[in-house]
C-alpha cells in the first residue's frame, strides 16, 4: 500500500487519536501518582537523624528528618551561599531537615549541604511529640513529673505512653462536653433568647396598635387583661427555664474545668539535640513514638493511624497540622445537596424544552444561552449567589420569618444552602443538555404506542420516557459533580471559610442547619498552599488533601456511574 492510499485509509488518523488518548491517560496517571506520592509520604514515620555539622557560621548540632534531598550547581551554592564560594565542586546536595522544637531553637525547616557534615547518628532513644501547637519535638526523655514531682518511672515507655492516653482520654471528655453538652445548652439559651424576643415585638406591636386608641389603653378590656397576665406568665416561665439552663451550664463547666485541671498535672522533660533541657506539659502532646526503634510492621501500623488521624481529626495551627475531617465532611456534604438541587431543575427544564416547548426559533436561542452558561466563569456565579441569593432572596426570608434575630443576619449571610445552589445553578446547563440527549434519543414509536393504549402524556413521560432516558441523567449529574467538587472561587463567596466553630449536622433540632458556613477540600488547599505562615510544613498537607478530594469525586462518580450502567442495561433492549 502507498504512503497516499495509507493516509487516504484513515489509518493514520485512528493511530494519532489513539497516541492523545494515551498521552492524555499517561498524564493523569503521572499527576495522580504526583500527587500521591507527595502526600503519601507525609504519613510514614521516617527516622530521625542526629547531625552535626559545621560551616563559616560555626559548628551545629541539629536532629531531624531528612524529608528532601536535592542536586543545585554551584551558581545556585553560592546564591543561596555567597559566604561559602572557597568550596570546589559543579554540583552540591543539600538537605531540608524538618528539626522541629520550633518554639525553642526557630526555625524548624533547614537546608544543610551534604559536604558540611561531619558527624550523623541514628540515637534509637530519639522520640517524635506530635504536639498540639508549634509542631514536632524532637529529643529523648529525660524525666516525667506529676505535679512537679519527678516519678520513679521516669525514664519508661510505657509509662510515657499510658500518660500520654490517660491525656487523649481526658481531651476526649472535654471535647466530649464542649461540643455535646456545652453546644447544646448553649444553642437552647439562643433559641429561648430568639423566643423571648419574639414575644417582645408582638407586644410591641399590640401596645402599638392600643396607642392609637388612648381610650381603650386607659379602660383595658377583660381579654387585653388576660392577654397583659398571659404574657406575664409566659415571661416568668422563661426565666425560669433560662434559670436551670444556665444551672445546667455551671455544672458542665464546673465538669470541663476540673478535666482542664487533670491535664495540667503531668509533664515531662526531654533533652534537645544541642543538649538543652526543656519541659512540656503532656496536654500539649497528641502522640509521641520512636521512628529509630521501630520495626516495619510498627511504622506500617503508625502510618496508617496517621492516615486516620489526618481523615477523623480536626485541623490545628492555621490547617498545617492535625486533620481534615470538617472539611471533608462539607464537601461530601455541599455535593450531595447540591445533586439533590440541580437535578430536578435539569431534568424539568429539559423536559420542557424537548416535550412541551413549540420548536422554534425561541427555543433554539434558549438552547444556545444554556450552552453559553457552561462558559461562564464561575466566579460569575458567586457573584450573583452573593447579590441574589444572599443579600436579595436571604435577607427577605429574614425580614419575614427571622425578626427576632436581626441585626444579627440568619439567612441573609453565607452558608450552605446558597453555596449548593449556587453550585446548582453553576452545573445545571451540564444536567440539562445530557436530558435533551437523552430524551432524544427515545424513539417516538415508544411514545406513541403509550399513547395510543389510553395513557396521558404526563404517565407516558413518567413511566416510559423518563425511566430510559435515566441513563443520560445521571451521565449529567456525575459531569455535575466532578465539576462542582473541584470549584472553589463562588464558593469563597458564598458560604466556605477557612475554619468552622461547628459542623453544619448535629443534635439539635432540626439537625441539618442550612444557614451555618461549613469547611470545603477545595478552599483547604488553596488556604493552606496560598495562606499558610509555614509553606515547608504546609506542602504535604496540600498534597495529601488534593488526593483526597479526587479520591472522593472518583468514588461519587463511581457510585453514579454504577447506577448508570445498571439502568442502562435494564433499559438497552427497548431502546434497539
Amino acid at each position: 500500500m502507498s504512503l497516499g492510499s495509507w493516509i487516504k485509509s484513515g489509518d493514520p488518523w485512528i493511530w494519532m487519536t489513539a497516541s492523545a488518548v494515551g498521552a492524555c491517560i499517561v498524564a493523569v496517571l503521572g499527576l495522580l501518582g504526583l500527587i500521591a506520592v507527595n502526600g503519601l509520604a507525609h504519613f510514614w514515620p521516617a527516622d530521625v537523624v542526629s547531625l552535626r555539622y559545621k560551616n563559616d557560621l560555626g559548628e551545629f548540632i541539629l536532629a531531624g528528618e531528612v524529608v528532601q534531598r536535592e542536586t543545585i550547581s554551584r551558581d545556585q551554592f553560592l546564591e543561596a551561599s555567597p559566604n561559602r564560594g572557597n568550596v570546589d565542586g559543579a554540583e552540591f546536595e543539600r538537605w531540608m531537615i524538618k528539626s522541629g522544637n520550633r518554639k525553642f531553637d526557630p526555625p524548624d525547616f533547614r537546608w544543610i549541604f551534604e559536604h558540611e557534615v561531619v558527624e550523623q547518628q541514628k540515637n534509637e532513644e530519639m522520640i517524635v511529640f506530635e504536639r498540639a501547637e508549634w509542631g514536632n519535638a524532637y529529643g529523648t526523655l529525660v524525666a516525667i513529673r506529676e505535679r512537679g514531682a519527678e516519678i520513679a518511672s521516669s525514664y519508661s515507655w510505657d509509662e510515657l505512653q499510658d500518660r500520654i492516653g490517660r491525656v487523649e482520654q481526658l481531651r476526649n471528655q472535654a471535647r466530649k462536653i464542649q461540643k455535646g453538652s456545652i453546644n447544646r445548652i448553649n444553642y437552647k439559651l439562643e433559641q429561648l433568647r430568639l423566643e423571648e424576643q419574639r414575644r417582645n415585638l408582638r407586644e410591641e406591636e399590640r401596645i402599638a396598635k392600643l396607642e392609637r386608641n388612648q381610650e381603650r389603653l386607659s379602660q383595658l378590656s377583660d381579654a387585653e387583661r388576660s392577654r397583659l397576665l398571659t404574657f406575664n406568665i409566659e415571661t416568668a416561665d422563661l426565666e425560669e427555664r433560662r434559670r436551670k439552663l444556665n444551672d445546667e451550664y455551671g455544672l458542665e463547666e464546673l465538669r470541663l474545668r476540673n478535666i482542664h485541671g487533670q491535664l495540667d498535672r503531668d509533664e515531662i522533660e526531654i533533652k534537645i539535640a544541642d543538649g538543652r533541657t526543656i519541659s512540656i506539659g503532656l496536654r500539649d502532646i497528641i502522640r509521641a513514638w520512636q521512628p529509630n526503634k521501630m520495626s516495619i510492621g510498627q511504622k506500617i501500623a503508625h502510618y496508617f493511624s496517621s492516615i486516620w488521624v489526618f481523615l477523623s481529626q480536626d485541623s490545628r495551627e492555621a490547617n498545617t497540622e492535625g486533620g481534615v475531617f470538617p472539611a471533608l465532611f462539607g464537601t461530601v456534604l455541599m455535593v450531595l445537596l447540591m445533586s439533590v438541587l440541580v437535578t430536578p431543575f435539569g431534568v424539568i427544564a429539559a423536559l420542557y424544552l424537548r416535550e412541551y416547548a413549540k420548536q422554534g426559533p425561541f427555543v433554539q436561542l434558549i438552547r444556545i444561552a444554556v450552552n453559553n452558561l457552561a462558559g461562564v466563569p464561575s466566579i460569575v456565579y458567586g457573584v450573583f449567589g452573593l447579590g441574589f441569593f444572599i443579600y436579595l432572596v436571604g435577607g427577605s426570608i429574614d425580614d419575614l420569618f427571622f425578626k427576632a434575630a436581626q441585626p444579627a443576619p440568619t439567612f441573609g449571610t453565607p452558608g450552605l444552602m446558597w453555596a449548593s445552589l449556587t453550585l446548582a445553578l453553576l452545573t445545571v446547563p451540564v444536567v440539562i443538555v445530557s436530558t435533551e440527549e437523552g430524551l432524544t434519543r427515545i424513539p417516538n414509536a415508544l411514545r406513541e404506542g403509550s399513547l395510543a393504549l389510553g395513557a396521558t402524556k404526563a404517565e407516558t413521560l413518567f413511566r416510559i420516557v423518563l425511566p430510559m432516558a435515566s441513563p443520560s441523567i445521571l451521565t449529567g449529574v456525575i459531569l455535575a459533580i466532578a465539576r462542582a467538587a473541584g470549584e472553589v472561587a463562588p464558593l469563597m463567596l458564598v458560604g466556605v471559610v477557612k475554619l468552622a466553630p461547628t459542623l453544619p449536622i448535629d443534635g439539635n433540632f432540626p439537625f441539618l442547619h442550612l444557614d451555618r458556613k461549613f469547611m470545603h477540600l477545595g478552599f483547604h488547599i488553596y488556604d493552606v498552599g496560598f495562606q499558610s505562615p509555614n509553606v515547608d510544613a504546609a506542602r504535604p498537607l496540600v498534597f495529601a488533601t488534593a488526593l483526597l478530594l479526587v479520591l472522593i469525586i472518583i468514588a461519587l462518580n463511581l457510585t453514579a456511574i454504577t447506577l448508570r450502567n445498571r439502568l442502562e442495561a435494564r433499559y438497552r433492549g427497548a431502546l434497539i
